[in-house]
């Protein structure tokens, strides 16, 4: 069993899903410090110096008006954290235009295979215009002989 996992773990195909998945999330990382230290502040300021990490909304009254989630968390206020999914969901878009531009990229460096041309294994018969095996010296139907 211990040599069967160890064939399966080292193939080609686990080593390379490895390695993609730490590559995606050291990735993920960085675009999403680019959606929240970049990205995110410049948007509020054209909106008007929106700050969209505190953008919620206070789902239970206790008279307070709370500043951020952070605040709200603390007395035990629940909040719907909407500013924060506008941010994922950016985050998001971003990936996966970084994903689909780096595919794109990779494809055009990618060997261009000729398409395989198939030799004919059938011809027809001259004489009565049906299929045959390309080596056939007779053909089976009108018992004619082929050059």
């Amino acid at each position: 069993m211990i040599k069967d996992f160890k064939k399966f773990a080292m193939r080609g195909n686990v080593v390379d899903l490895a390695v993609g998945v730490i590559i995606g999330g050291a990735f993920g990382k960085i675009v999403t410090s680019f959606v929240n230290d970049i990205i995110m502040p410049l948007l509020g300021l054209l909106i008007g110096g929106l700050d969209f990490t505190n953008l919620f909304i206070q789902l239970k009254d206790d008279g307070n008006v709370y500043a951020t989630i952070q605040a709200a968390n603390e007395a035990g206020i629940p909040t719907l954290n909407y500013g924060l999914f506008i941010s994922t969901v950016i985050d998001f878009l971003i990936i996966a235009f970084s994903i689909f531009i780096a595919i794109r990229w990779f494809s055009k460096f990618k060997k261009k295979e000729e398409p395989k041309v198939e030799e004919p294994t059938t011809k027809e018969c001259d004489f009565c215009k049906t299929e045959i095996p390309i080596k056939a010296t007779r053909c089976p139907h009108c018992t004619s002989e082929l050059k």
